[in-house]
């Protein structure tokens, strides 16, 4: 049976990425990589529409976290985060580890900050040095309007613009330049469509300006020495070299498809998913749906354990379950990166299988052609 995997992170890799992986190794410090990399960081910058440098770091997603916080704060800042969902409330966890003064903005998992939020939360703290944001929250699949919350905080008072977009980079719309974002940053096994391993940190003047300044301790994910290297096309550390090939495989495709396309590409697969999973009598969790992954409510009558196991048995499926309070209660499926109309029929279709193993009452291609209509 084919294995298809449904998760926000590792997502599929296309077959030539693979390939990149299984080639000879070049040496980290010889033209050839320099070469690849010079051509790797210039099209990070299509990917995250910016003129500002992109590093490439050696890491997971949680490594380029930590560089946003101890390269631009010094101990005793104070920071604004916005706790709603895991990976939101991690920032304020990584600040916090440092000696920074964290006010956490708290909403409800599946929501998202409303800008008078924002406001009101500046408003209370205006020696704030950093607002940390999260674009899709991948533990619940709520998408936060980042252009707005740029403009809010832009607005109120003169901290820099962080933002998560680990799980939205290379499906949502992203405008680092024109949307005054400070840092931004990504991992490699999600929209990017390479394994697990690197990270992406992308810097505006300000940012760069603000590392000046900053005192928190750093060695392995100094960005100033980072940038140094990147200028002449290196890296301060040994990188992974043979996920960088594969980087630059993955990312000409995404620059022939192109960033307007690849954004439409992941809405129009993400309304399908959904149609398809209320067509069943499903319910969805987020108020605000990212197009990268959608959580669902598991119905009361089925147990995760069983669905689970169904989804792979059955079919070959693996999606992701809840996290935190809801693990056991929601199940996630993914939709970034690579995939195309005929994989979210498929993954319906997979549910729909799954849900009558179970015992739920599903019409069978009720699903599948709900989803049908909106793909075309």
């Amino acid at each position: 049976m084919k294995s298809r995997l449904f998760t926000p992170g590792p997502t599929p890799v296309p077959e030539d990425v693979l390939l990149r992986l299984a080639a000879p190794l070049i040496h980290h410090r010889h033209p050839e990589f320099r070469a690849l990399l010079e051509r790797v960081q210039m099209n990070l910058r299509t990917v995250f529409q910016t003129r500002e440098p992109v590093l490439t770091l050696t890491a997971s997603g949680t490594g380029a976290m930590e560089a946003c916080v101890v390269n631009l704060l010094s101990a005793g800042d104070t920071v604004i985060t916005v706790n709603g969902g895991k990976f939101g409330k991690r920032w304020g966890e990584i600040a916090s580890r440092y000696g920074v003064r964290v006010v956490e903005c708290t909403i409800p998992w599946g929501d998202v900050v409303q800008p008078s939020q924002m406001e009101e939360v500046l408003r209370l703290h205006p020696g704030a040095k950093a607002v940390y944001l999260t674009q899709s929250e991948t533990s619940t699949g709520a998408a936060t309007d980042i252009r707005i919350m740029s403009e809010v905080i832009h607005t109120h008072s003169d901290a820099l613009v962080c933002v998560d977009g680990i799980s939205s980079i290379g499906a949502h719309e992203l405008r680092f330049d024109a949307w005054g974002i400070d840092a931004c940053i990504t991992g490699s096994q999600k929209g990017l469509m390479i394994p697990p391993g690197l990270a992406f940190v992308a810097l505006s003047a300000k940012a760069r300006k603000a590392m000046e300044q900053a005192s928190l301790p750093r060695f392995y994910f100094d960005l100033g020495v980072a940038l140094a290297a990147a200028k002449k096309n290196d890296t301060p550390w040994t990188p992974a070299i043979s996920l960088v090939a594969a980087l630059d495989a993955a990312l000409l495709h995404m620059i022939e498809e192109g960033m307007e396309e690849i954004w439409k590409r992941h809405r129009r697969l993400a309304l399908g998913l959904r149609a398809g999973i209320e067509a069943m009598g499903l319910r969805l969790f987020s108020q605000k749906p990212s197009f990268s992954v959608t959580p669902v409510w598991i119905p009361e009558s089925v147990s995760w354990q069983t669905l689970q196991s169904a989804f792979r048995s059955e079919n070959g499926i693996t999606v992701a379950g809840g996290q935190g309070e809801f693990a056991g209660r929601i199940f996630r499926i993914a939709h970034l990166g690579y995939y195309d109309d005929l994989d979210i029929i498929a993954v319906v279709a997979g549910l729909e299988r799954a849900l009558a193993r179970c015992g739920f009452s599903v019409e069978l291609g009720r699903g599948v052609s709900a989803a049908q209509r909106v793909l075309a």
